[in-house]
């Protein structure tokens, strides 16, 4: 259902004191109470779909066009319909699909929102956090937990692009929005990151980590590992089941981030999922496959690159429409914040539809 506007005017009082109420900053309750605690969740995010194939070329004109030193970060803001030019994909949740070309570097900084990356297309770029560098090949998810020393610096010879997911507009919504200015990347200290040297295997922790302590000890999860992963998981498990895995902290099994979530789904030739809704927000990115997702009243056809969201309290229903290869989705959420509230609420179907 969609939000509609407060009002603060009463047509049934007299406008003399309508006006002496608004000159004071004061407003009737009874004028607003219902859209301020409607009777069914509500939002005005829609669902929309971003084509890969579309965007692509204007990010590559984004590129000839607009130089990384006066840009600081070349990135494509997805902007959902519903939100009124807000700069944001759902009401807490921001997404963007960044370039960066061979040869260049995005200047470090850090910020009070948390950000992650997931990487569509390219190879050869890489994200320092706090000087250890993470590679980015495409399906890599990428963290950086808020107030993280990071920048972008690329060594290959093509393009990457990734999708940028922060949560902007929930850290706007507590007037705690700042970052940094920026300063001149730094060469990385460490050219491994945990993913590849500590966190190897399921269920596996070092005693004695050789990273410093900073409360995230894991901030790549590569695409091949969890692909790895979802294949193995697949291939056990019953065929009514769905197959998901969410990026936890290996060291606690909780999310990684204190208000955005991340999961990876597989889709099995000619599955279809049981619909369910979230009290969450979801912004997903196509890893690989073609397939369709039922989101609300909206049917989103969807191949390898795209972005669609999901917003909350919608019923969501995905298929793969090949009969022969899997799809993969990945998707991430604002489900810690809202578990951290005591907001989180979810409601899935018998059956599929």
């Amino acid at each position: 259902m969609t939000a509609r506007a407060a009002t603060t005017r009463d047509e049934s009082l007299p406008s003399a004191y309508s006006e002496a109420l608004e000159a004071r900053s004061i407003g009737p309750l009874w004028t607003a109470l219902h859209v301020l605690l409607p009777q069914e969740r509500v939002t005005r995010a829609l669902p929309h779909r971003w084509r890969w194939a579309e965007v692509r070329p204007l990010l590559a004109e984004a590129a000839r066009l607009v130089d990384i030193e006066h840009a600081e970060r070349r990135v494509l803001v997805l902007c959902n319909p519903g939100l009124e030019g807000a700069y944001a994909i759902t009401s807490t949740l921001y997404a963007g699909l960044q370039i960066l070309m061979p040869g260049e570097s995005a200047p470090s900084h850090h910020h009070t929102p948390a950000a992650l990356r997931l990487v569509v297309e390219g190879r050869g770029a890489y994200t320092t956090v706090d000087g250890v560098k993470c590679v980015m090949e495409p399906g890599d998810l990428i963290i950086t937990p808020p107030m993280r020393w990071h920048d972008h610096g690329h060594e290959g010879t093509e393009p990457v692009v990734w999708l940028d997911g922060l949560d902007i507009p929930l850290v706007r919504g507590f007037d705690a929005s700042w970052a940094s200015p920026m300063r001149p990347a730094c060469l990385p200290e460490t050219d491994t990151d945990s993913s590849e040297d500590e966190f190897t295997g399921a269920g596996l922790v070092p005693r004695r980590p050789r990273y410093a302590a900073t409360g995230y000890p894991q901030v790549r999860w590569p695409w091949r590992t969890v692909r790895r992963a979802l294949a193995s998981l697949a291939a056990g498990a019953p065929a009514h089941e769905p197959v998901v895995l969410r990026h936890v902290d290996p060291t606690t099994g909780g999310f990684p981030l204190a208000t955005m979530g991340s999961e990876a789904q597989w889709l099995r030739p000619g599955e279809a999922t049981r619909a369910e809704r979230r009290t969450a927000g979801r912004v997903y990115q196509v890893v690989e496959g073609r397939g369709e997702s039922r989101v609300g009243d909206a049917t989103l056809a969807w191949e390898e690159g795209d972005t669609f969201v999901a917003p909350p309290w919608h019923w969501v229903h995905h298929r793969n429409l090949s009969a022969t290869v899997p799809a993969c989705l990945f998707q991430f959420n604002d489900e810690p914040a809202l578990r951290a509230l005591g907001l989180w609420h979810e409601e899935i179907e018998s059956s599929s539809t």
